[in-house]
């Protein structure tokens, strides 16, 4: 039986506010370590999926989710991540700040959505 989890995109205001609504959603008390690698774990299996793969996750008014998690988030979080990453990976995380800054590349909803697509491809119903 596929169980289906649901976000509601209409209370979601930032990246913080996404981890909290899939944390319920999924029924992990809202920890699963919110972050993108522990978002990908989560969906494989880990911390509230099934591990047989069989559930889906409808991801409801996610319009407004998109618009939320849109460019002034990206800049938000990647000036977050530029602040505490490894020198090596400086000059990737600058770049990638400097197009969200022009409202190019992909944003923080973008990168939600690639996750659920990778870690589970056909899972995702965006409504």
């Amino acid at each position: 039986m596929t169980v289906t989890y649901v976000i509601d995109g209409g209370k979601i205001g930032d990246l913080e506010d996404f981890w909290d609504a899939v944390g319920k959603a999924l029924g992990a008390d809202g920890y699963f370590g919110r972050n993108l690698d522990a978002f990908a774990d989560c969906l494989g299996g880990c911390y509230g999926t099934p591990e047989d793969g069989d559930y889906v996750i409808e991801w409801r008014d996610h319009e407004a989710s998109r618009r939320a998690l849109g460019y002034p988030e990206t800049v938000r979080q990647l000036e977050r991540r530029l602040a505490r990453v490894h020198p090596t990976n400086r000059a990737q995380v600058a770049a990638e700040l400097a197009a969200a800054r022009a409202g190019r590349g992909p944003t923080v909803f973008d990168w939600l959505v690639d996750v659920i697509e990778e870690r589970h491809p056909g899972g995702l119903r965006l409504a």
